[in-house]
């Protein structure tokens, strides 16, 4: 198959849900996929039953939670635009917002169409470190009602309450949130029906710590007698896909350089954004093994560099690398900038079958602009 691809492994993927489910189930919550971290949803079929729904950010997710993945649609957006609300009342069931004014703008138009709502709140606890670019809880965040800003008077109207501070962390940050989420909002939680602790959950990671998550969900539950939501989105696809990229050419320049046929700035842009260092199968840090290479793509972006990895053996034109952990935020992000095409979308079938899901090409990258 040309490169590069992405590939998603069934099995992998069928592990974490089934861990997932089992948290549910023990926890007595319910937990819904993120689409804004994976929104393949040629799998919706499978990942549907393990989970409770889908979280969509705005109207186009939401559309294809209801119509692919069905059960519960919940949407959240910093702020709804008045000309797609209408139509977004179609598709969710339950609407989070994100500022009192909101609530007063839409809310009543969402209740009267029979949906859920809620407000966003920022506990202003922040737990991130070295993610500022994804922490809500950072000084000045456009994301949440932070107590000194929050309406009493739109209490009655909501449903419940959401917050969403954690990017790939353990449960002791969460414990750690919800602490302060209690002492700033918890008074207004009783009576309400459902709590919402958002995503950023590695639930599905080796050693994260699911039996402190279960106590945390069970103390919210038989305090405030509600509904207990978490939305992950890393931890459903967690490990269970990869990028496959080829090198076009190596170079030297105070180093050696190989050029790919994938690019950071197109087909990973968090590796540029967060930044992280993408796992590269059988390979080390740099001088750990025997060749050192600087893994870069074939934009004229200067920065369009993945990374330094070592091998045991020499690259080669042709040779395969293989990028780990790349079914979350890569597929939902990519960009055809410099007319890069975007990779093909292939599922690894449990049986090891590869399935050819979506392939892309000039149209694609031509119609995005004219």
């Amino acid at each position: 198959m040309r490169t590069p691809y992405f590939v998603v492994d069934e099995a992998a993927l069928r592990r974490n849900l089934s861990l997932l489910r089992q948290v549910a189930q023990q926890a007595g919550c319910k937990i819904l996929l993120a689409q804004k971290a994976f929104s393949m949803f040629s799998v919706y079929p499978m990942i549907r039953e393990y989970l409770d729904g889908t979280t969509a950010s705005g109207l186009y997710e939401a559309r294809l939670g209801a119509e692919h993945f069905g059960k519960e649609t919940h949407v959240f957006s910093p702020a709804y635009r008045p000309d797609e609300f209408d139509e977004l009342l179609t598709y969710a069931d339950d609407f989070v917002f994100n500022s009192p004014a909101q609530v007063r703008r839409f809310g009543p138009k969402a209740k009267a169409a029979g949906k859920s709502i809620g407000l966003r709140v920022n506990p202003e606890c922040s737990t991130q470190e070295g993610h500022a670019i994804y922490d809500p809880c950072a000084p000045g965040s456009r994301l949440g009602t932070t107590l000194e800003n929050f309406d009493p008077d739109i209490v009655p109207m909501l449903d419940g309450l959401h917050f969403h501070t954690l990017c790939e962390q353990d449960s002791d940050a969460l414990e750690v949130t919800v602490e302060a989420f209690e002492r700033a909002f918890g008074q207004y939680l009783h009576g309400m029906k459902w709590l919402n602790l958002g995503g950023g959950h590695h639930i599905t990671r080796p050693g994260y710590d699911i039996d402190r998550l279960i106590r945390i969900v069970t103390h919210l539950r038989q305090t405030y007698q509600v509904e207990v939501y978490l939305e992950p989105g890393e931890a459903v696809v967690l490990n269970a896909g990869y990028l496959v990229s080829s090198v076009l050419d190596l170079l030297h320049n105070g180093m050696d350089i190989a050029i790919l046929d994938t690019s950071a700035a197109c087909h990973m842009p968090d590796v540029l954004e967060m930044p992280y260092r993408p796992p590269v199968l059988n390979s080390g840090e740099p001088q750990e093994k025997a060749h050192t290479y600087r893994l870069g793509g074939p934009t004229c972006l200067a920065g369009d560099v993945i990374g330094d990895y070592s091998f045991d053996q020499p690259l080669a034109i042709g040779d395969h690398v293989v990028f780990g952990d790349m079914a979350l935020y890569t597929m939902v992000k990519t960009n055809t900038f410099n007319g890069m095409a975007l990779p093909s979308i292939v599922l690894r079938e449990e049986n090891g079958t590869e399935r050819l899901i979506r392939s892309f090409g000039y149209e694609d990258f031509k119609n995005r602009l004219s």
